[in-house]
């Protein structure tokens, strides 16, 4: 969560990989996360002085695992079997740091005998594979008929686009601990990765007008929440009137320019820049920061010919408001608790701490459970859950008890199931009735819910006004996040509404609940099958202990994906397992390999349980087993 919420407010990203380890399962899902975001990247291939570190495995690892081109700009340079500095592909000169002063100097010589030849012919690799993908280097190189004279601001120039464009990824390499490369990655980035200026064009058009967006939320002890928030456009300053999306609007009171854990108060942000703002309220992770609604109109009216002013309820352009509003995805809770203060008069406080907490961490869930009258947490783990315990009692001095652990299963539908329902109330003197059919099946369109086009429902439903449709349709959609079995999100489902005869005078809020009664009745009619969450390991072990571990695994209903080895000792073991097998598998891990295994997991969605299962996590949910 902390990445993806990073990822959102920046332009480039630097990857560092472990020269002995190569890609590694972590490294993938951050891939995958700076993926969504389509941001240009370097890789930097730390601790290259390491005795068993490969630089061209790593090229290899990144090639297969992450399917990209890799551009390798430098390559280690050892004296006397240790990492002294790197060799300048492009410049033919090889870099070598000053050990006396930690690396803080460097000095630069011309290559010789071997060491140059193995450099030309490097350059040459790597201009011919920017000629595939840069039509100007291409058409020099053409023209001359020659790579050897090729001008090296020509060459980085091809570089910096192709890397722009994602077709490239510049590597470099070191040793961050001894300072060796540091200051040629700092060059990079200003050499290859984007200036602000040349990403985020969807902000454009806000014009001149000042365009933000609140990437984190943090709480200090002295000056309350700060939302740390990116200027994409316009200038942000101090005592300025804002407003969110959502329509929220505060005051920025104060602006800090954020240096590692001091904060150094400034008047104003400029576009491209990230500041801190105290005084904002109600922000959250995500939320569009702007002067007025009326500039956010005018913007989403310039992307979309969707009129947004329309008073009407629901009219969303969702295309154009899920480039604007939706960078940060977070990710579906995998384990669930309840959470209750030491006594009713702490209940208040513990509200207020799980909000500021939520607002810090989009990844925690906090909802009430009315069956069981409970305010129930949803984390990505374990350890997730016990950090947000911990931090309620050292931050707010609340000693909060946590419910057992329960696994967010999922439900699916075997088959559609239709079914009507009536909902006939008086309330203060006033007659309430609903009275309506729909069916729950497969979602088959991007629309969870739909109108029956048939004649003989549309003749019905035409009838209904938009605003009492749009109350059925919250309400229904609602319904539909709690499954018949175990209250589990219901996946892939969708409405259709078949008819619809709403009482007069009926109240909007009863139509909603009236809607959501029907679906809950449907359900409780309907054929569905559990979901588990599954999640992919990687454990790194000595050999010696493969045989051991693949029996653990196998005993947990564990698939295995992939086995390879890494050096002449250690076996890298990929496997998806289902999360109700691996609690503490850390520590089990440990004690089968003796300390010396490592383990990283992480979730790889959902799949269907056998009969036998479904009925023993039911048992366990209700406490049985």
């Amino acid at each position: 969560m902390e990445v993806e919420q990073s990822l959102a407010a920046v332009d480039g990203t630097i990857v560092i990989l472990d020269g002995s380890a190569g890609v590694e399962a972590q490294t993938m899902t951050v891939w995958n996360q700076a993926d969504r975001h389509k941001l240009p990247r370097l890789i930097f291939i730390n601790k290259m002085d390491k005795e068993n570190a490969d630089f061209k495995g790593c090229l290899l690892d990144l090639r297969k695992k992450l399917g990209i081109i890799p551009l390798p700009l430098q390559l280690p340079y050892r004296e006397e079997d240790k990492l002294a500095g790197v060799i300048d592909i492009l410049t033919g000169t090889k870099v070598v740091w000053d050990k006396s002063v930690n690396g803080r100097t460097y000095k630069r010589t011309p290559l010789s005998g071997d060491y140059l030849l193995e450099s030309q012919r490097k350059r040459n690799e790597t201009i011919d594979i920017l000629s595939g993908s840069d039509d100007d280097l291409a058409k020099v190189i053409i023209e001359t008929n020659s790579m050897d004279n090729l001008s090296n601001d020509l060459v980085q120039a091809a570089i910096r686009a192709c890397t722009l464009k994602q077709q490239v990824v510049p590597v470099l390499v070191g040793a961050a601990y001894k300072n060796i490369g540091v200051q040629l990655l700092m060059d990079a980035v200003l050499k290859f990765l984007p200036a602000p200026n040349e990403r985020n064009q969807i902000y454009d058009s806000f014009g001149s007008e000042f365009v933000g967006k609140v990437s984190k939320v943090t709480h200090d002890k002295q000056r309350g929440p700060l939302s740390l928030i990116r200027v994409f456009r316009g200038n942000l300053k101090k005592g300025a009137r804002i407003v969110t999306h959502k329509g929220v609007a505060e005051t920025v009171q104060r602006i800090y320019a954020p240096l590692a854990d001091e904060y150094r108060e400034v008047a104003m942000i400029e576009a491209g820049n990230i500041g801190l703002c105290a005084g904002l309220k109600s922000t959250v992770t995500g939320d569009l920061i702007i002067p007025n609604v009326s500039v956010l109109r005018k913007a989403m009216n310039h992307l979309s010919t969707v009129d947004v002013s329309s008073k009407e309820e629901d009219v969303v352009n969702e295309e154009v408001a899920q480039k604007l509003f939706l960078n940060t995805v977070v990710p579906d809770a995998v384990f669930f608790c309840s959470i209750e203060p030491p006594s009713t008069a702490y209940q208040v406080a513990l509200d207020t701490a799980l909000k500021e907490i939520q607002r810090e961490d989009p990844s925690l869930r906090v909802f009430y459970d009315e069956t069981t009258m409970q305010t129930v947490l949803g984390g990505m783990g374990k350890l997730h859950l016990e950090v947000i315990k911990s931090r309620i009692l050292s931050e707010y001095k609340i000693d909060a008890d946590l419910g057992p652990l329960q696994i967010a299963y999922k439900e699916c539908l075997e088959e559609p199931c239709r079914g009507s329902w009536t909902a006939e109330k008086e309330i203060a003197g006033h007659r309430q009735s609903v009275r309506m059919e729909l069916t729950i099946h497969e979602k088959k369109y991007d629309d969870r819910f739909r109108l029956d086009n048939s004649p003989e429902a549309q003749e019905n439903l035409r009838l209904i006004r938009p605003k009492q449709l749009s109350f059925v349709r919250k309400g229904t959609l609602a319904a539909l996040e709690r499954g018949p079995k175990l209250g589990g999100q219901l996946t892939d489902a969708a409405i259709t509404l078949h008819r619809l005869v709403i009482g007069k005078g009926t109240a909007d809020t009863f139509i909603m609940a009236a809607a959501a009664q029907c679906v809950r009745y449907v359900l409780s009619t309907a054929k569905c099958r559990l979901m588990e969450p599954i999640m992919l390991l990687e454990i790194v072990m000595p050999a010696e202990h493969l045989s051991a571990i693949q029996a653990d695994l196998n005993r947990r209903r564990c698939t295995m994906l992939e086995i390879r080895s890494r050096g002449s000792y250690q076996k890298v073991l990929r496997a998806n397992a289902p999360l109700a097998e691996l609690d503490d598998y850390s520590s089990e891990v440990r004690c089968i390999s003796s300390g010396t295994a490592s383990v990283s997991m992480e979730p790889n969605g959902y799949e269907l349980l056998s009969a036998m299962d479904e009925t023993s996590a039911i048992r366990r949910a209700h406490g049985l087993e």
